[in-house]
């Protein structure tokens, strides 16, 4: 009767929250029968003797204006389209979270960053899970990257992952993946809540007190979320999701949270036989194999962060032999396009009731915004009517339930974007003229307001396909 009593608590597998008795559903994500039996287990005591002071030491607060600093010291990597996302280069001591879905690039990207950060001296000590050093080593070979600088560790334990890092002191810290490690003292498997909140806690301590940068690539769920409790998010510095479709070359990488520079940045690539590879001209690839004036095709102006990227939209309407037409959008948001074929079949009074649609952004791009609508619904028009799409033209608007064509934000670098891509025509809500005439006045491009058409419902813009 002298042992201590075990203590229990029930961790839910999808958010991580912690309660006191099972229950059938999650009380904070609402998930059901995600409740886990775990038992309760003490701090981790085998960190590093650094780390167990810096934990320890109550931190005394200081005036602001006492506290000094020596500009910032980023680390650029030269890869444009890696360093304009992340702020201007790497802060050192910053946590970076990477997400993603299984193949799409996160690991070729990592390593290429190491071989970036090594060809300027500095040591990097990639950690890895998931592959030995000679799985890790044919990757490396086949992007070329092969450098003295650049440590490779076959392991899961954070413990000596750390002890490893005291010694090498890299300028860069690699854990790939943050859920296939562990820390001793917490008794949860590898992989659960616990175990990724913990991991990540002693990673964050240890790169704010060495000031060594700490990327850490993560699993994502079948949702597309990032695997393990939602703090993980909250306690990194930045957050980037690498996206695209395995099926295309095309990558974006996304900034979700950043606080050392915008989340309004996003970086382009294409994925080749060496690596990642980024994409100075995005539209020029994209629309690089479009036939012009072709039935249902239709191009569009999408910002991706600060930068236009002209995609086309390609769509296709058949009658249907079901007694429920098919709707499939690759590329476009799903209930998106069945609330613009209900606004053409209500507004416009022509029917999709009985056809199967099919919808596709070519070249493997996610259209996220409503400026597009107005091309696509031009684009289903066109091939339901058998109507070529006039050469040269673009079209921007969002359209309303009413059928109205309302104005989008950043029109004039869209426009830009769009006349280095030779377009000559142009459909625009009637809503943005006066920002649009501004903008060609004051850019030089005041003979183009004569191929402007401004339109305020969708009944005049097919019209003017007619």
């Amino acid at each position: 009767m002298s042992a201590n009593k075990v203590k229990t608590k029930f961790v839910c597998s999808n958010c991580g929250a912690e309660t006191l008795k099972w229950m059938g559903r999650c009380p904070q994500c609402g998930e059901w029968n995600t409740l886990e039996e775990q038992v309760e287990a003490p701090a981790p005591k085998s960190l590093s003797l650094g780390l167990k002071d810096d934990i320890l030491t109550p931190a005394k607060p200081q005036k602001l204006s006492s506290i000094h600093y020596n500009g910032d010291k980023r680390i650029l990597l030269h890869m444009k389209e890696v360093d304009r996302p992340l702020g201007g280069g790497i802060v050192p001591g910053s946590v970076i979270l990477w997400g993603g879905e299984p193949g799409i690039g996160k690991s070729t990207l990592i390593l290429q960053i190491c071989h970036a950060m090594a060809s300027q001296g500095n040591s990097v000590l990639y950690c890895s899970g998931e592959e030995s050093e000679i799985q890790v080593k044919l990757r490396a070979e086949r992007l070329h990257v092969n450098d003295e600088n650049c440590y490779i560790y076959a392991g899961s334990s954070i413990d000596s992952i750390i002890k490893e890092a005291e010694t090498i002191k890299p300028a860069m810290l690699v854990i790939d993946s943050i859920q296939t490690m562990y820390i001793s003292g917490v008794d949860s498997p590898m992989g659960s809540p616990a175990q990724i909140r913990d991991c990540t806690s002693a990673l964050v301590r240890f790169a704010k007190k060495m000031n060594i940068s700490v990327m850490i690539i993560g699993h994502v769920t079948k949702e597309g979320n990032l695997a393990g409790p939602r703090i993980l998010e909250h306690m990194v510095d930045v957050v980037f999701y690498l996206e695209g479709d395995r099926s295309y070359q095309f990558r974006v990488l996304r900034t979700v949270k950043n606080r050392f520079g915008s989340t309004s940045e996003s970086g382009l690539f294409v994925m080749e036989g060496s690596g990642l590879k980024g994409i100075e001209d995005p539209s020029k690839y994209l629309l690089r194999n479009r036939s012009e004036s072709a039935p249902g095709s239709m191009v569009v102006a999408c910002m991706e962060g600060l930068r236009p990227v002209l995609v086309e939209i390609q769509a296709l309407t058949v009658h249907s032999v079901l007694a429920i037409p098919r709707r499939i959008a690759a590329g476009y948001d799903y209930n998106r396009m069945i609330i613009l074929l209900a606004v053409l079949e209500k507004r416009v009074r022509i029917p999709f009731s009985s056809d199967d649609v099919y919808l596709n952004v070519a070249g493997g791009f996610r259209v996220k915004e409503t400026a597009a609508d107005l091309g696509i619904a031009l684009a289903l028009v066109s091939v339901k009517k058998d109507i070529p799409i006039p050469g040269g033209l673009m079209a921007l608007g969002e359209i309303g339930l009413t059928g109205e064509i309302m104005p989008v934000s950043k029109i004039g670098p869209r426009l830009k974007e769009a006349v280095k891509m030779k377009f000559t025509r142009f459909l625009l809500p009637e809503g943005n003229k006066e920002e649009v005439t501004d903008f060609c006045k004051s850019n030089g491009l005041s003979g183009l307001l004569d191929s402007m058409v401004f339109v305020k419902h969708l009944k005049d813009a097919i019209e003017y396909i007619r």
